[in-house]
């Protein structure tokens, strides 16, 4: 029972320390889509810019912080792991950063990112870099509380200088002469990611002592299996990373240039809103995933795997038509600008995609379990596939909610295609009739409402009441035994 409690807390305080990070960027969301901050298109420019930190962060790290894992309870000599690992990456990582560097003006053409932030991505990239291994070092040797303050103190330093640099400097250097120094007119863009760059470097600060401590041995052998290891999960992560973010990039390559960046805001802005959806799978995933470990060698697992998708599906229709329902009522405190509201249109597409994603990660414990992992990759690259070619095909024709379809789609897909292999190697007895029922109703709810209801709450609220007294209907008995325990 302690060690289950154990885990828990473990369980709740990096599953924290996972979400905060992720809020943040909700958080800055009324920030940065107020007026009198940025334009449109400057948070269409920062949202694009982003969406190729996501992708360049998968590449420096490439898998090497899951092979850290992998190895680090497997091999016998934990130093030595942590020694190879560690400098594997500070190489690679000031190698290829320095290398991008002499290239930048080449890179700034390529991927059209003005030269002044392309300067600022790099040194984050690098601070990034630096901390993979002692972050992942914290969990390995179950330091939760280090773990979790550190990064929480990233969010907060992070969150605090956007605030503190885009809302009151401008004010503070009229006033003041002593911030008039710091302060540059139309440096807001700037400002974001020098905001990023000290919240990463202040990290780095606090975990140079795992520096101190370790010893730097190279293992070219050790290395060698950790990096045929980590290669599966570097593709499966660059497919990944294209399916998360690279709408923004494709918006910016296929629509006219004048509208490009307007456009990316819009989306980026109205995208936000399925964060609802997407935190509730984040910490659900992280809560379940050492139960499906911990419980893979009791008797007939699959049946308490299906009551957890059974259980998520039922909460993830709840949030879906819930959001959809309140959209209207919630998008004037997240999005501080009516100018955004044209891409509303993409809100229930956007929580239907994640939904999906999270059930997908739901359905993987098949090939988690079975130590079939490269079907993960597969199913990545898949999805990263037909985000690709249907954002090539939808954006010229329909800009943005092109980009909507195309996600939804990916992931969608992504789930069929798990639940389809995990019934050929690993049969779960999924109550397929409860889950078409919660997630098709709730679908169906959602689109109707929003496409044809919309703004009419009393249908709104009604549908999500019937759909609730649904739910508590069926799950009743469930939820007497939940209480009596």
């Amino acid at each position: 029972m302690s060690g289950f409690k154990s885990l828990f807390k473990q369980t709740f305080i990096y599953g924290l320390a996972t979400v905060l990070p992720r809020m943040l960027s909700f958080i800055l969301v009324p920030l940065y889509t107020n007026p009198t901050v940025l334009s449109t298109a400057e948070y269409g420019r920062v949202s694009f810019i982003f969406a190729y930190f996501v992708l360049f962060n998968v590449v420096l790290a490439y898998g090497m912080e899951t092979a850290f894992f992998r190895f680090f309870n497997k091999v016998e000599d934990q130093e030595k792991v942590t020694g190879t690992s560690s400098i594997s990456l500070i190489i690679s990582s000031f190698v290829l950063l320095g290398g991008a560097f002499l290239l930048r003006n080449h890179i700034s053409t390529l991927i059209n990112i003005e030269l002044k932030y392309l300067n600022l991505i790099f040194i984050i990239l690098l601070l990034d870099a630096l901390v993979i291994i002692p972050f992942a070092w914290l969990r390995a040797t179950a330091r939760p509380m280090r773990y979790a303050i550190i990064k929480i103190l990233n969010v907060a330093i992070n969150l605090g200088l956007n605030v503190f640099l885009l809302l009151y400097l401008k004010g503070l250097a009229q006033s003041h002469s002593v911030f008039n120094i710091i302060y540059i007119q139309d440096f807001e863009i700037s400002y974001i990611f020098i905001s990023n760059l000290i919240a990463s470097a202040i990290t780095l600060i606090l975990l140079l002592s795992f520096y101190t401590k370790i010893k730097f041995r190279f293992d070219t052998e050790l290395w060698k299996k950790m990096m045929r290891y980590a290669m599966p999960v570097l593709i499966a992560g660059i497919a990944f990373s294209i399916n998360e973010t690279f709408d923004r990039i494709l918006l910016e390559k296929l629509l006219p240039e004048n509208i490009a960046d307007e456009q990316i805001g819009m989306y980026s802005a109205c995208y936000k809103l399925a964060l609802f959806m997407t935190l509730f799978a984040t910490a659900f995933r992280l809560g379940i995933e050492p139960y499906f470990f911990s419980h893979s060698k009791t008797e007939n697992p699959q049946k308490n795997y299906a009551k957890i998708l059974e259980y998520f599906v039922a909460l993830g229709s709840v949030i879906l038509l819930g959001v959809v329902v309140f959209a209207d009522v919630l998008k004037p405190y997240i999005i501080r600008s009516e100018a955004y509201y044209e891409a509303m249109w993409i809100v229930p597409f956007i929580l239907l995609a994640n939904f999906c994603l999270g059930i997908y990660h739901n359905l993987s414990v098949w090939y988690k379990i079975t130590d079939r992992t490269k079907f993960g990759a597969y199913i990545s690259i898949f999805g990263a596939i037909i985000t690709l070619v249907l954002n090539y095909v939808l954006i010229p024709k329909i800009g943005f909610k092109g980009s909507a379809i195309a996600t939804l789609s990916a992931y969608a897909l992504m789930m069929f295609l798990s639940f389809f292999f995990g019934r050929k190697y690993y049969p779960v007895p999924y109550n397929l009739k409860k889950i078409i029922l919660y997630f098709g109703l709730s679908t169906s709810l959602s689109m109707l409402y929003f496409y044809i209801f919309r703004g009419d709450y009393i249908i709104g609220i009604g549908a999500l009441i019937v759909f609730l007294g649904i739910v508590f209907q069926l799950e009743k008995k469930e939820l007497k035994q939940l209480l009596n325990k």
